[in-house]
């Protein structure tokens, strides 16, 4: 019989542009204001795989394999590292992005589903896993108005699906888009407008976190921290 783990891990998922960074840093001002032990990570952030990876992208040497293979590489490192770790110990493990970033990621550049998630087999469930929902178009909005260029691999151009980076990024993106909507029901996804107030996304947020996490973990809940 497995020990029970005492942390709780919250994650975020969502394409690019869907706010969700924004929102799952809101929640650790949150957290922390709460006097709850909190530990951050990112997708792509392992110090031992980054540079790899960087060196890959840079001279347009990644398949579809060796891409997912990578990121995998990267998110065993951070759990096995940090994650898992900081868990056991009893902390709140925040996200942005997790396993579910490969399902659709790597599923829209050509990988088998059932490989993909063999690969992530080993990686706990988080206890919520907020997905922020948000119109292709609008999301895109959110990214080209701020990048005055899109790398070549986050505008999906190694897939071929358009000569234009700009089209290229908005079917892959919508691409994506369908997988998260696919493993809503499957995954237990809890949805988020993303096209809300920040500050009522972030409260539907804070809202479902006090549902899940023990009471006990709060040391300051009755101070409120601003939601910006």
């Amino acid at each position: 019989m497995k020990k029970a783990i005492p942390g709780k891990l919250i994650i975020v998922e969502g394409v690019d542009g869907s706010g969700k960074s924004t929102q799952i840093r809101l929640l650790e001002k949150w957290l922390k204001y709460a006097g709850v032990p909190v530990y951050f990570t990112e997708w792509n952030s392992s110090e031992t795989v980054k540079e790899i990876t960087s060196k890959g992208k840079k001279k347009g040497l990644l398949t579809p394999i060796t891409f997912s293979l990578l990121h995998a590489t990267d998110f065993a490192d951070r759990y096995e590292r940090h994650i898992l770790p900081l868990l056991h110990a009893g902390y709140v493990v925040l996200a942005d992005r997790y396993i579910y970033t490969a399902f659709a990621r790597d599923v829209v550049r050509g990988c088998h589903p059932r490989w993909v998630r063999q690969m992530y087999d080993f990686a706990v469930r988080p206890d919520i896993a907020f997905y922020f929902r948000v119109p292709v178009d609008v999301a895109f909005d959110r990214i080209v108005k701020n990048r005055p260029k899109l790398k070549y691999y986050e505008a999906g151009m190694d897939l071929n699906l358009s000569n234009d980076p700009y089209e290229s990024y908005r079917i892959f993106q919508g691409r994506i888009v369908e997988q998260y909507e696919s493993m809503i029901g499957p995954e237990n996804f809890a949805v988020i407008d993303g096209t809300t107030d920040i500050e009522e996304q972030q409260r539907q947020v804070r809202q479902k976190v006090l549902e899940t996490l023990p009471k006990s973990m709060f040391k300051n809940l009755q101070k409120e921290a601003p939601a910006k």
